[in-house]
């Protein structure tokens, strides 16, 4: 994978610069991700390059809003494993943006794997077996279920209006779901999804791009089943951890920087945490 830095000294109308756009959707389209460095932008800033790039902006509803476009990233201080952003709901993003507000000084390194790359790796036998479709099974609390359907229905502004016609609505809308209301109010929700996928920017190559090596560090951890009825196991992930391990890359962030990925194509995760001084921002979306 290529290390690429998009610089401001190369675009000097800034953020805005449709030279730059395209060498970014360039960049994402070859690689995966790119990273811009040395545009000293503002949240105000990022939060518009973020509507630039997605016709539409998705949400995370255990995170805490910085814009109306943008989330705040706060997953404790230990390392996060790979995984695509959203991977585990109905409408995962197609690109996700990150804002290095402030950067740590040590450590808190954002991990890059291009699923391609692990795919490339599995042998006949794992290529079999992650082609199948598979089943992500979870317990949501209501408070957390309402605020994302409240997200992505647009007849819903606040939780309070969510009603079962919505969630009717919303199922209907996205296939592959299904679920088990609870009397506390909590859902048990399925979801079936493709683990190994092509990316929305286009070509043809396949990727292994999903949640399965990721955190839960705001749900329940989730059961993943594939379609042959079996449950992916603990041994089976640390086999693929160990793998993806070998073609994974850093981000070694400075203050400012901006890091752009093909949700669809490229895993992402943290190293370890050692200095806490940092502020980490997040954009998500559809092309």
């Amino acid at each position: 994978m290529t290390y690429n830095i998009l610089r401001h000294r190369d675009h000097s109308a800034g953020l805005t610069d449709p030279g730059l756009l395209a060498t970014i959707r360039d960049d994402l389209t070859r690689d995966g991700w790119t990273l811009l460095r040395g545009f000293d932008p503002d949240m105000e800033d990022f939060s518009s390059l973020v509507t630039t790039l997605c016709r539409r902006v998705t949400f995370d509803p255990a995170r805490n809003h910085s814009t109306a476009t943008t989330q705040m990233v706060d997953a404790g201080m230990g390392p996060i494993g790979l995984h695509i952003e959203n991977g585990n709901t109905p409408r995962c993003p197609d690109i996700v943006t990150f804002f290095a507000q402030t950067a740590a000084f040590e450590g808190s390194q954002t991990t890059i794997c291009d699923g391609r790359a692990v795919w490339d790796r599995f042998d006949d036998r794992q290529k079999a077996r992650w082609s199948q479709a598979m089943t992500v099974e979870r317990v949501l609390p209501e408070t957390l279920w309402k605020r994302y359907l409240v997200n992505e229905h647009p007849d819903l502004s606040d939780p309070s209006q969510v009603t079962m016609e919505h969630v009717l609505q919303f199922k209907a809308t996205v296939p592959g779901q299904d679920f088990s209301l609870h009397e506390d109010g909590s859902l048990t929700y399925r979801l079936t999804v493709d683990p190994v996928r092509g990316s929305a920017l286009g070509g043809e190559a396949l990727g292994f791009a999903n949640a399965v090596l990721g955190p839960s560090h705001n749900y329940q951890p989730p059961r993943y089943a594939m379609a042959d009825g079996s449950d992916v196991t603990p041994a089976e992930v640390e086999g693929i951890r160990a793998l993806a391990e070998e073609v994974t890359h850093e981000i070694n962030w400075q203050d400012g920087d901006i890091a752009i990925l093909d949700n669809t194509r490229v895993m992402h995760g943290r190293r370890a945490i050692a200095d806490a001084n940092r502020n980490l921002f997040i954009g998500m979306g559809m092309i």
